[in-house]
This record gives structure tokens, C-alpha cells and sequence, in this order.
């Protein structure tokens, strides 16, 4: 798999699939390689997937501050110039709608497009009080997995680090294909 190296001297690695006019995609998370992104369904465009800094094949800097979502703005920004795109036709799955509102008012005129798919809005000002967090959550109570996943959740935000409460969280994730 390809790599480049950032503005800090991190390699990052990202992945290309499928064939067409080039698609760069960004994963969500925080802290997720961008393998669970897969073809996208088979978009007839090739799918630059990459590792954020810290991810997949990506390398993990020791400092915590360059993983602050406005600094890896300049690493999607290393990615372009590592292209050779003039203009960068970007995707962001979930928490990486963030980072890719930054890029995008950063540098305006390096964006060609810009696809959200269930961002956060942070960026932007946007935050969910408790109630509704809680009431989005029991739209979803007659799924059979629910109450399972509701009490992984819970325990999650509540500084449980067991990979397995994250797991047993995951269908509340809106990419994950139960929660649907």
C-alpha cells in the first residue's frame, strides 16, 4: 500500500481501490482505519482510503497534539499535494465530517466536493443536548440488539475501556449494518 509522508514527517498509508475519477475518503471514528469503508458499494470511482495518523498502516506519532482534529487537516492537505490533485474531491464518514468541514474552510478552493455521510457537526457548532442523544436512541428500542447495546453504551460513556463493551456498543454506530 502507498504512503506519503505529512507536514510533521509522519508517514501516513492510505489505500486505492475500484477505477473512475478519484474519490478521497476520510473514516470515522475517532481512532478507526479505513478498512471498514470498503468499495463503498462498488462506486464507479477510485476510492483513496486513508489511514488517519495513529490507524491501519498509518504511523503513530508520539505526540498527542498533532491527532487534535485541526492539525490533521494538514495531513489530508499532504495527501492532495502527494496526489497531485488540484482540487480534492473529498468523502467523511461520521466524526471525520469534522476534519473534512475544517479542510473545506481552510482551503476553499482546493475542495472539489464534499460528501458527508452521518457527521458530527462539531466543526461547525452543532452538538446534540443529553435528551436528544437519548431520545435519537429510543428510535432504535424495538430493534432485538437494543437493550444489549444500550447497556454497552452506557457503560462505555461512562469510562468502561473493555473492548468488549465497545463491541457489544457498535450496533448504535450508525455504519453498522444492524442499525440499519
Amino acid at each position: 500500500m502507498p504512503t506519503f509522508q505529512s507536514y510533521d514527517g509522519t508517514r501516513l498509508a492510505y489505500h486505492v481501490e475500484g477505477s473512475g475519477e478519484p474519490l478521497v475518503c476520510l473514516p470515522g471514528g475517532p481512532g478507526r482505519a479505513s478498512g471498514y469503508l470498503g468499495d463503498l458499494g462498488g462506486l464507479p470511482r477510485t476510492l483513496i482510503r486513508l489511514d488517519l495518523r495513529g490507524t491501519g498502516a498509518s504511523a503513530r506519532p508520539d505526540n498527542p497534539d498533532t491527532y487534535r482534529c485541526d492539525r490533521l487537516v494538514e495531513d489530508v492537505e499532504a495527501l492532495r499535494t502527494h496526489l497531485g490533485l488540484a482540487r480534492l474531491p473529498l468523502l467523511a464518514h461520521s466524526a471525520a465530517g469534522d476534519l473534512a468541514l475544517l479542510y473545506g474552510a481552510r482551503y476553499p478552493e482546493r475542495l472539489a466536493h464534499l460528501l458527508l455521510i452521518a457527521p458530527l457537526g462539531r466543526a461547525v457548532g452543532f452538538e446534540l443536548t443529553e435528551d436528544e442523544w437519548h431520545s435519537g436512541l429510543e428510535r432504535l428500542s424495538d430493534r432485538p440488539w437494543y437493550d444489549d447495546a444500550y447497556d454497552a453504551i452506557m457503560a462505555w460513556n461512562s469510562g468502561d475501556g473493555d473492548p468488549e463493551i465497545r463491541l457489544r456498543a457498535a450496533p448504535l454506530n450508525p455504519s453498522h449494518p444492524r442499525a440499519v
